[in-house]
């Protein structure tokens, strides 16, 4: 039986809930949003099912494995810019989709609670398009992954990387059908935060068609935070002014597991590694154009051939896998617990959206000034240049 009993044990992944043959186990949401296995001792049978699931209690042993390495660009300019990178994964669902497969993915669901679901076309696809800072509920697509796999229909499950190792464990068998693809993954932030983010907007802007947390209003390099209406945007604002992105940044809202993450490594169960790819002028000056570009790291050989598919789609460019990870620090480091971090989850339980965010994130005169001092970077060129500037000297 699974005994949660330090919380950074437990990364919400689902798997010990979806194989306990009793049905013992249910998520339950904690005080901070995020969602923990409960069992029902008197229905359990000690068959440990749930144990040798959990990818943390019964870890995957890293193997070094062949990679091949792409630079990914979506061919269709609008399906690029809708992504939060190049449109790698749309590419890869895509080809998926034509072999009468199914795609999972995180989506808003009619209230902008972030949900796994899945997809059947082509044009669904674009609910899964563009970042979404906080934990998706995986309810039970776990199980609906087999029963699709059972019924001999290809399966492309995105997700965190602790998702997918979860959803690999419960498997317990690889499947040929199936297409694993894993997001480099900074930290997970709480549910409860980002339902506080949505009361603090909701005054300003009731209602909204859409919440984009990687719109490129400002071009690539400077995704923002945008909120349309009505079909216009309404609202943008970037890292250093919006209170969801400041607090995601800061590491002050993210899930326990997060701050020890064991699934930070180069060689992952997937297929498929994807993530943002700001430095491209490092490897081809051709594909700078600030509209997005996708590292995409293949693990398997089934993931090997599928990009050939995927060429039908987009621009894949194969780059030496050694110099695609380099420098890449989120995905070989967790982040850091904020100090105020305990005492900002709490706040979060018990003040109003409005008034959590203007207690740690006041839009101050001095935000104010960088932000004004950013925009003016932006319009007149030299933003872009001294970013470049900044991820050589860090070495991304």
């Amino acid at each position: 039986m699974i005994e949660i009993n330090k919380k950074q044990d437990c990364c919400g992944c689902t798997a010990c809930e979806a194989i306990c043959p009793k049905d013992a186990i249910v998520m339950k949401e904690d005080n901070e949003g995020f969602l923990y296995p409960t069992v029902d001792k008197s229905r359990c049978v000690e068959c440990n099912a749930c144990y040798m699931v959990c990818p943390i209690q019964s870890p995957v042993t890293e193997e070094e494995k062949p990679q091949k390495a792409y630079l990914v660009q979506h061919s269709d300019e609008k399906v690029r810019l809708d992504s939060s990178a190049g449109g790698a994964f749309t590419a890869i669902a895509t080809v998926v989709l034509q072999k009468g497969g199914v795609v999972f993915g995180a989506a808003y669901d009619e209230n902008f609670h972030v949900q796994h679901t899945y997809v059947e076309t082509v044009n669904e696809l674009k609910r899964f398009r563009n970042s979404k800072y906080v934990q998706s509920k995986l309810g039970d697509s776990f199980c609906l992954v087999k029963d699709f796999l059972k019924k001999d229909r290809w399966v492309c499950f995105s997700g965190t990387p602790c998702q997918i190792e979860g959803l690999s464990k419960f498997l317990r068998k690889p499947y040929e059908k199936l297409i694993l693809v894993d997001v480099v993954c900074h930290g997970i932030p709480s549910p409860l935060v980002w339902n506080k983010y949505l009361e603090y907007q909701e005054k300003s802007f009731p209602n909204p068609d859409n919440i984009r947390f990687r719109d490129k209003f400002y071009g690539y390099k400077y995704s923002t935070m945008s909120i349309s209406q009505d079909g216009k945007n309404v609202y943008h604002a970037g890292s250093q002014l919006d209170p969801m992105l400041r607090a995601f940044f800061s590491d002050t809202c993210d899930r326990p597991s997060c701050y020890m993450c064991p699934f930070k490594k180069r060689y992952r169960v997937s297929d498929f590694t994807i993530w943002d790819c700001f430095s491209v002028y490092d490897f081809d000056k051709k594909l700078d154009d600030d509209k997005g570009t996708t590292r995409v790291l293949c693990h398997s050989p089934k993931g090997a051939d599928l990009i050939q598919e995927v060429k039908e789609y987009a621009k894949c460019e194969e780059v030496s896998s050694d110099k695609l990870v380099a420098g890449v620090k989120e995905m070989f480091e967790s982040v850091p617990m904020n100090p105020k971090r305990t005492v900002f989850m709490t706040d979060a339980a018990n003040l109003s959206g409005k008034e959590l965010f203007e207690k740690y994130y006041p839009v101050t005169n001095k935000v104010k000034v960088k932000t004004a001092i950013r925009k003016m970077l932006l319009v007149t060129g030299i933003y872009g240049t001294m970013k470049k500037y900044l991820n050589r000297v860090r070495g991304r």
